[in-house]
């Protein structure tokens, strides 16, 4: 009871996310599997800060879903930014599109159906900033694409990397989405060429600062 009560104080005491998102946050749970997945309010006015912060002309995002962290981080781009979203499950485009090209900032967003790991480097972009919500048993790989496509000094955010606590259980330990996730946080803790912090918010969010 208190943690509901301490997030209903927090969400109360930061930025609205707004009607839209608030409809598609309930849409997403409402018609799709798993609507949990979605960003939310609290994580997606973070993530629109932070563009704010970095100031990115590209961003890459693995892993659209229903496109609520998509718009979110649209949302923090200058005039002429853009970002570059793939969704490697066909099936979500038909939700998450109408979604996407119907916000205000639709102009600020390519939404792509498609392996990121092998689409993202074609697209001959150098990016500013990463988001990596994508498949947690090929999070390492999509890391390592990502320091390939983006500029010195770039930031990556990497989403789920607490997994509900699964990290820590022991009655995870054959469960593959957690181990892609465990070996995921050892590769970064052991990686010299970025800087890392974990933050304990929602499933876990990890911030890196490639070097």
């Amino acid at each position: 009871m208190k943690n509901e009560e301490l997030e209903k104080y927090v969400l109360s005491h930061i930025d609205a996310e707004g009607d839209y998102l608030y409809r598609l946050y309930r849409a997403t749970n409402i018609h799709l599997l798993h609507g949990r997945m979605a960003s939310g309010h609290l994580q997606g006015r973070l993530l629109k800060m932070l563009v704010e912060m970095v100031k990115p002309e590209n961003i890459l995002e693995v892993g659209t879903f229903s496109g609520y962290s998509s718009i979110c981080l649209a949302e923090g781009l200058a005039e002429g930014g853009k970002v570059y979203t793939f969704e490697i499950n066909d099936e979500q485009e038909d939700f998450t599109r109408p979604w996407i090209e119907g916000s205000h900032v639709a102009d600020k967003i390519e939404f792509i159906i498609g392996n990121a790991i092998t689409e993202a480097p074609r697209l001959g972009i150098t990016f500013d900033m990463a988001f990596i919500d994508g498949d947690k048993r090929t999070y390492i790989e999509t890391y390592e694409m990502a320091l390939k496509v983006m500029r010195p000094g770039g930031f990556i955010v990497a989403d789920n990397t607490l997994w509900d606590g699964h990290v820590v259980d022991p009655a995870y330990d054959h469960d593959q989405q957690t181990i892609g996730i465990r070996n995921f946080n050892d590769h970064i803790s052991r990686d010299p060429r970025v800087e890392k912090v974990i933050l304990p918010l929602r499933d876990g969010l990890t911030l890196i600062k490639i070097l």
